[in-house]
């Protein structure tokens, strides 16, 4: 399974239960994108509102297209199968192939 390497970079708030914590990265194309989800679904860390941000984390995807193995172009992405999606609605997302692990 790819893994999407991304930052959590604050605490958003205690409910509900354990928490919800805003996750960032950038596309291919820079554009950035932030996801608000619970802490326990994007970090096994047992993070907090007292946790020092930004932790590096990983989340799970499914590579739509192209070559994770390819370092030059563009792979397509889908975090909808995790149940995930950016605050603004997307799921889909065109990232640099080093950015999956």
């Amino acid at each position: 399974m790819p893994f999407l390497r991304c930052r959590i970079v604050r605490w958003v708030d205690d409910e509900p239960g354990p928490g919800l914590v805003e996750v960032r990265f950038n596309d291919a194309h820079g554009r950035g994108w932030s996801l608000v989800e619970k802490s326990a679904v994007v970090s096994s860390a047992g993070l907090s509102s007292g946790s020092d941000f930004p932790i590096e984390t990983a989340i799970l995807c499914d590579v739509l297209s192209g070559d994770a193995a390819d370092t030059t172009d563009a792979v397509r992405i889908s975090l909808a199968p995790w149940g995930l999606e950016s605050v603004d609605g997307h799921t889909e997302f065109d990232v640099r192939p080093g950015q999956l692990s």
